[in-house]
């Protein structure tokens, strides 16, 4: 994997995430933020961080989600929905959505030239997890690197790599020390 064959998306590191008293805490935060601060030298400018935000106003089963979750109905510029501050002085290239996948068009064209995206960030067994399987389906080359993400639990975030390993080749579950030993 030369540097230039792959994208680096960085999935919804923000402190809504990270802060243990959140109701979405993913406790191995920490752990996953170590993954990710390996791998940013070795990607350079082909790093696009990501935010989830709730929409202003939810529709469809949306609006059953944030009447579950009401503390999350806050606007783009909350601080739940920041990036970490170890990570919001690095993000110079952010993409917002309202959705759990992060596979947007945005996202699909800064993959286009290489199509093949390398996913890190939180949660995996949600964000990560959407934004995989719908690249994937784009016909996108999938590297997860499961030590650079963590779950809403240790379950949650190993069945969420599992089932994620099933779509090999397409999907392929991986650790950083793999990932920057290739590059």
């Amino acid at each position: 994997m030369t540097r230039a064959a792959a994208h680096l998306a960085v999935i919804d590191m923000q402190h809504v995430f990270a802060d243990p008293d959140s109701p979405w805490a993913a406790p191995r935060y920490p752990e996953a933020a170590t993954g990710v601060r390996r791998l940013l030298p070795a990607f350079a400018e082909r790093v696009t961080f990501t935010r989830f935000l709730a929409p202003e106003r939810p529709a469809g089963a949306w609006q059953a989600y944030y009447d579950r979750w009401p503390f999350a109905r806050r606007p783009p510029d909350a601080p739940l929905w920041r990036l970490t501050d170890e990570f919001a002085p690095l993000a110079h290239d952010i993409l917002d959505a309202p959705t759990f996948g992060k596979w947007t068009p945005g996202l699909a064209d800064r993959v286009a030239p290489t199509g093949r995206l390398v996913l890190a960030g939180v949660s995996t067994d949600c964000c990560v997890l959407s934004t995989a399987l719908a690249a994937a389906d784009a016909g996108v080359e999938v590297l997860v690197v499961a030590d650079a993400c963590a779950g809403a639990d240790d379950d949650s975030h190993a069945k969420a790599l599992h089932v994620m390993d099933l779509y090999r080749p397409l999907i392929r579950v991986t650790a950083v020390d793999e990932v920057l030993r290739a590059r």
